[in-house]
């Protein structure tokens, strides 16, 4: 069964609809979006939830991002930028899962693949590439750019209702994750399309 992440969440009622729909997990931005939410209140939402919390940071330093996921109670991160690499490797060595972004495009496949880099205690997160953003693209990989895997890996990017049960028949990922296809205006989460998206990817 596909292990899901809906990300970008700032209420607790938008919480409570993921958990009954059955996701595994939930995510919290801290970082510049319009789904970001301050240390203070993503303490609130983690005590609140019944999931496990992931931070998505981007260029934090390993110190910096240890110490949020410790005030705020979070069980992994989702480290973005150039600090990612040794911030992730921190976070492993704390004890905290670490759900490894990887940006990819038609010229970015390695001679190791798209996520030859990402080590054995990381899952990848394969996100579509995009010139000036991190992640949180909201733009979807084309299927011939993700060669077959042999690992656990999340897919991400453009994802929502209306083309999960897609995506999953065809990249067969471990994990989908997703956020501004599950919103009604930018930072603001549908609840109906939060439990049907979970509730397809569940089923497919």
């Amino acid at each position: 069964m596909t292990w899901v992440k809906v990300c970008g969440l700032r209420r607790a009622s938008d919480i409570a609809v993921a958990t009954a729909a059955g996701a595994d997990a939930i995510g919290l931005v801290l970082a510049d979006s319009p789904r970001r939410v301050e240390p203070d209140l993503a303490r609130r939402l983690a005590a609140g939830s019944e999931l496990p919390v992931y931070l998505v940071l981007v260029g934090a330093r390993p110190s910096e991002a240890l110490d949020l996921a410790g005030y705020i109670g979070a069980a992994g991160i989702q480290p973005h930028g150039e600090r990612a690499a040794h911030t992730a490797a921190a976070a492993v060595k704390a004890g905290l899962a670490v759900l490894r972004p990887v940006r990819v495009g038609p010229m970015l496949l390695g001679p190791e693949g798209v996520a030859g880099e990402v080590p054995s205690d990381q899952i990848p997160l394969l996100d579509r590439h995009h010139p000036d953003l991190e992640g949180g693209t909201g733009l979807r990989i084309d299927p011939e750019w993700i060669p077959d895997m042999d690992r656990e890996w999340v897919l991400a990017g453009g994802l929502g209702p209306d083309n999960i049960r897609e995506a999953v028949m065809a990249l067969h990922p471990w994990g989908v994750d997703a956020s501004s296809g599950l919103e009604s205006s930018p930072g603001t989460k549908d609840p109906a399309l939060i439990e049907a998206f979970v509730e397809r990817a569940k089923k497919t």
